[in-house]
């Protein structure tokens, strides 16, 4: 990654508006065993609060990297219960994003946070339905297969 997608323009302005990045070798303790990191490279978000909220192991180019950070954040203010920014994420990724593998997902937390914040169900149907239009393989649109009885 520090070929290709690190000093890739567009990663490097993303990162420097809406992350603070910390390098941590994959044998740096206490590091590497509190957030389990085996392999490199390997992306952890973690909150202000110290959690993980979203991980991915192994080579993302450009392309795929910037939505799987978008993805981070999106689920770090999903876990706290900040709906609204968490859907402002989900639905950059899917509109501008919509050929990246974290599409998908942000489909189906999109229609979750927009369902928790609202308490309407209709979300969650409309997220199935797009999922499987769009990504009828996905895992996603396996999870989110319940919510076609809505």
């Amino acid at each position: 990654m520090d070929a290709v997608s690190y000093p890739d323009t567009n990663v490097i302005g993303f990162i420097m508006e809406h992350m603070i990045p910390i390098r941590v070798r994959y044998d740096q303790q206490p590091y590497a065993k509190e957030y389990n990191i085996t392999w490199t490279p390997t992306i952890v978000t973690i909150g202000t609060d110290g959690n993980e909220h979203h991980r991915t192991v192994g080579f993302l180019g450009p392309e795929e990297l910037i939505p799987s950070l978008m993805l981070g954040i999106g689920k770090y203010h999903f876990d706290r219960g900040r709906f609204a920014d968490a859907l402002s994420r989900f639905e950059t990724i899917v509109k501008t994003y919509s050929q990246s593998n974290a599409a998908p997902e942000a489909i189906y937390l999109r229609g979750v946070s927009a369902y928790k914040e609202s308490n309407v169900p209709q979300p969650l149907k409309e997220a199935y339905e797009q999922l499987n239009k769009e990504y009828p393989d996905s895992e996603w649109t396996k999870r989110a297969y319940p919510y076609r009885l809505l």
